[in-house]
């Protein structure tokens, strides 16, 4: 039976760089003051992170880099202890049963791990020892899951000359050797070609349908989109939206978002394009530029351009996206997933 994962208000604040492992720049600075000493730098990496993640679900981290996503995986897979709140696997407190969590998890890291003095069938059946498989099951598994990531003919080839792409995938398929009931991936897709990243994809669903819980962080809109049932948005260590894809691309205000910029600002103008029939909201960007998040898109360019020539402004650029999870971001945010 698979597990759920909850967490209540996690908070970990770094008083130095935090490991690569647990994510990269982008988080808030503060300052630490005591009498006589100097200040100490304090990183926020997670801000009050609240999860409840169903048994049987597949749950997605969606956010740029620095967002806070690698280190609610390290917290929740013991290799990061938080500086405040809880976290739990099924019924278990992440912090206090260490020993039984880590049996009811995989882990892939974002980065490979691998011992490269292994060969790629030595490296899943001592992944199996470890958990106590018997020699027969652990050798079974390890066949099995080398056929089904398609890298049987390189089974019996030491790690170290493998792509990138190989060892991701056997990192995928030594994490699932001990059947865990709850999968973490920590950005899986990152640096695959398309094809692997379907491959991937089709297996993750069909770990899934098994009655596994699984928990993927990304950056990539689609992957968020096409593969998770429901996902969470994570910027400066703090969720700002939570729901299944299509709940958070309904919740963009009119859907459709037009992006325009003009040769020079004019707040007259905006208050115009504010007037335009579907219009919800006027959002004046960086180099005389505004966001207009309406109910249409292509028919209202003629509209801006027509306002645009009545007020003496060129208009310099178009772009017109449909509903997305990016359009979401950039609605909460002011900037792109990319960015």
């Amino acid at each position: 039976m698979a597990a759920g994962i909850r967490t209540n208000e996690l908070r970990k604040v770094y008083n130095s760089a935090p490991p690569l492992a647990a994510g990269a720049g982008g988080f808030s600075f503060a300052e630490k003051r005591s009498k006589g000493k100097q200040p100490k730098p304090e990183i926020v990496a997670l801000n009050g992170i609240s999860l409840d993640i169903h048994a049987g679900e597949i749950f997605c981290l969606l956010g740029p880099n620095g967002a806070g996503k690698s280190t609610t995986v390290g917290v929740l897979t013991t290799r990061v202890k938080p500086t405040a709140g809880q976290a739990w696997i099924g019924e278990h407190d992440v912090w206090k049963e260490q020993s039984t969590v880590k049996r009811l998890i995989g882990v892939v890291a974002q980065r490979p791990n691998l011992d490269f003095s292994l060969t790629a069938r030595e490296i899943l059946v001592f992944h199996g020892a470890y958990f106590g498989l018997s020699s027969h099951e652990r050798n079974h598994r390890a066949a099995s899951l080398l056929e089904r990531f398609k890298l049987t003919d390189r089974a019996d080839q030491i790690v170290r000359g493998f792509s990138g792409g190989m060892m991701q995938r056997l990192s995928i398929a030594r994490a699932m050797m001990h059947d865990p009931q709850v999968l973490f991936l920590d950005e899986p897709s990152a640096g695959l070609d398309p094809q692997t990243r379907l491959l991937l994809w089709e297996i993750i669903r069909e770990y899934n349908r098994s009655g596994k819980t699984v928990l993927l962080t990304t950056h990539n809109m689609e992957e968020a989109d096409a593969l998770c049932q429901r996902l969470a948005i994570v910027d400066h260590g703090r969720i700002i939206a939570l729901g299944t894809p299509a709940e958070l691309k309904a919740s963009v205000p009119g859907g459709y978002l037009v992006r325009v910029r003009f040769g020079q600002h004019s707040p007259n103008l905006f208050e115009r394009l504010q007037a335009l029939s579907g219009v919800r909201e006027v959002r004046a960007t960086e180099n005389s530029g505004a966001d207009l998040y309406a109910d249409r898109g292509g028919s209202l360019v003629s509209e801006v351009a027509n306002l645009a020539l009545a007020a003496n402004i060129e208009l310099c650029d178009v772009h017109i996206s449909e509903p997305s999870l990016e359009n979401l971001f950039l609605h909460h945010t002011g900037r792109s997933l990319r960015e």
